[in-house]
């Protein structure tokens, strides 16, 4: 069975396609603008850091959007290159680096409200979890699979990590932040697990047959001669 929540992503676009059409006319080009949401979301890494919660939320939402935005314009306008996709999905690492480290650091006993120290192991998953889900995807997609699978793909991470911390901040010393984190690790671990399984479920389908038994030839008698 194909996990894939796109529908609402889809629905999602159409929304803010006045907002999307705004940007194509701007004449901005796809890299500016994914470097401007890069800095936007590593702005949220480091509002992070400083214990400002619901600032960082908000930027990574922000930044969310300028990833939707960048890829719209590039089909839009004609402008997807090679390198503007390695660019825009390398940007993206970084990024979700910087933001999972700002979190961490609220749990490494120095802000005042959030001080469970193991909690930096849990972040620590999420964050393997993340770049995993991204390094099977870009792994399967370059021996020709589509592999756009699982229940925590990146919007959905952006998603959850941004409306927790926008609207609940460090509310009761931070449990919804926390149990975020907890659900993250768990889900994107498992995602990653997940498209192991997918890809080995479409490489034993499309396996080549072996090789076949070539026929044994049949012994000629030597002939007999006289000497």
């Amino acid at each position: 069975m194909k996990i894939q929540p796109s529908a609402w992503r889809e629905q999602g676009t159409r929304l803010l396609n006045p907002l999307l059409e705004l940007f194509v006319r701007s004449g901005l080009s796809p890299n500016v603008i994914t470097t401007i949401g890069f800095l936007v979301t590593a702005g949220a890494g480091v509002s992070f850091f400083f214990g400002r919660l619901q600032l960082g939320g908000l930027l990574v939402l922000l930044g969310g959007l300028f990833d939707v935005i960048d890829g719209y314009v590039a089909r839009k306008r004609g402008l997807s290159t090679v390198f503007g996709s390695f660019y825009d999905s390398t940007l993206d690492r970084i990024s979700e680096v910087v933001v999972l480290l700002g979190v961490l650091s609220l749990y490494n006993g120095d802000y005042p409200t959030l001080g469970e120290p193991w909690m930096v192991y849990v972040v620590a998953s999420a964050l393997a979890g993340s770049l995993l889900v991204s390094y099977t995807r870009a792994r399967a997609e370059g021996l020709g699979i589509d592999c756009r699978v699982g229940l925590m793909q990146r919007a959905e991470r952006i998603l959850l990590l941004g409306i927790a911390t926008l609207f609940f901040g460090s509310w009761k010393d931070g449990v919804v932040l926390t149990w975020v984190m907890i659900v993250m690790a768990v889900t994107t671990n498992l995602t990653a697990l997940y498209r192991i399984y997918w890809v080995y479920q479409h490489t034993r389908a499309t396996a080549a047959p072996p090789p076949a038994t070539p026929k044994r030839s049949q012994a000629k008698s030597p002939v007999k001669g006289s000497f």
